[in-house]
């Protein structure tokens, strides 16, 4: 419908640049259906081929069809493979630029990884990744995102899949979390009690809340928190009957796993008993008070303006730490 309704109006400056029309092919031209010139026109649009301007279809549509749907219980007995998510930090709100963690949670050891990011594309995703694997001591084996496009971009399909690497891509089923069940628990008990549901919208507080996590918060989980995995899950005359193994850090873990190499091992014991957890606690919410400050000044700008433009909810507290 657009195309023959476009016709005539760009049909004169055709002319002027490639010379006048026969008046019957004018005619004719003029006078075709909308389904046929969709049918003409059809080899001539855009395929996605093109390297500038818009692309027909979205590329999480195509990456799709390739990397496949993973769900179920998955047991590994090595390290590396890995799910990945994101949490915004928007305050309830996806309008503008504000901060978003990514996570990535190992599903032998528990060991998790946070990077800040300013915003959620696909060229911050990578970015992340790269830090993060900078600094992991196992190497990226498996990457398992849910659907979003911030993923499944030509971005990371690149960084994934190219220069020889050789990382096993998945993905969770739609609208199922519990796909994801090990990094959505890491997403709330490593970000959200640490951060809270305000807004980060200064893009000072990228850095700050960087150095918390890769200086002291992951140093401190990674190291010194004990974790527990669930071994069975029965059902027994209509209760859920679960039993977990001993708890242990993911350092511990790595150290007990047969398959890291005694280099990996070494650097492990030689880092934790270079940190202690003490110092990390403190180090903690010193970097915790002055990131909230910065927060507290811009949940108090936001509601100056909301109440200069008289849309201020009643009883809006200031953001802060969940815990």
């Amino acid at each position: 419908m657009r195309i023959k309704a476009t016709l005539p109006l760009w049909l004169a400056s055709y002319e002027s640049r490639h010379g006048k029309l026969k008046p019957a092919l004018r005619k004719k031209i003029l006078s075709f259906s909308p389904r046929t010139l969709e049918r003409i026109t059809a080899s001539h649009r855009s395929t996605g081929s093109r390297r500038y301007g818009r692309r027909t279809g979205r590329a999480s549509n195509r990456i799709k069809k390739f990397v496949p749907v993973r769900c179920g219980p998955q047991v590994f007995d090595s390290p590396g493979w890995l799910e990945a998510d994101t949490v915004s930090h928007g305050g309830g709100s996806s309008s503008g630029s504000f901060l978003w963690s990514l996570t990535l949670t190992d599903f032998h050891s528990g060991w998790t990884e946070l990077a800040a990011l300013w915003g959620n594309g696909g060229g911050e995703v990578r970015s992340g990744l790269e830090r993060i694997e900078n600094r992991m001591p196992f190497t990226m084996l498996g990457f398992d995102c849910d659907n979003g496009s911030e993923f499944l971009n030509e971005i990371l399909e690149a960084y994934l899949l190219g220069g020889g690497r050789c990382v096993e891509w998945t993905r969770s089923r739609a609208y199922k979390k519990n796909d994801q069940a090990h990094v959505e628990q890491k997403n709330f008990t490593h970000v959200r009690q640490l951060l809270g549901y305000g807004r980060f919208g200064d893009l000072e507080l990228k850095i700050l809340v960087d150095e918390l996590y890769e200086h002291a918060w992951l140093p401190l989980r990674n190291y010194f928190t004990p974790v527990i995995k669930l071994v069975s899950k029965q059902r027994v005359n209509g209760k859920v009957r679960k039993r977990y193994d001993t708890p242990a850090t993911p350092c511990e873990r790595l150290l007990n796993c047969a398959k890291v190499d005694r280099q990996t091992k070494s650097r492990l014991r030689k880092t934790r008993a270079q940190l202690d957890p003490m110092d990390l606690a403190e180090e903690v919410e010193a970097r915790l008070k002055e990131i909230f400050t910065i927060v507290d000044r811009i949940e108090e700008d936001r509601r100056e303006e909301m109440e200069w433009a008289g849309e201020a909810p009643a009883g809006g507290a200031p953001a802060g730490p969940a815990c």
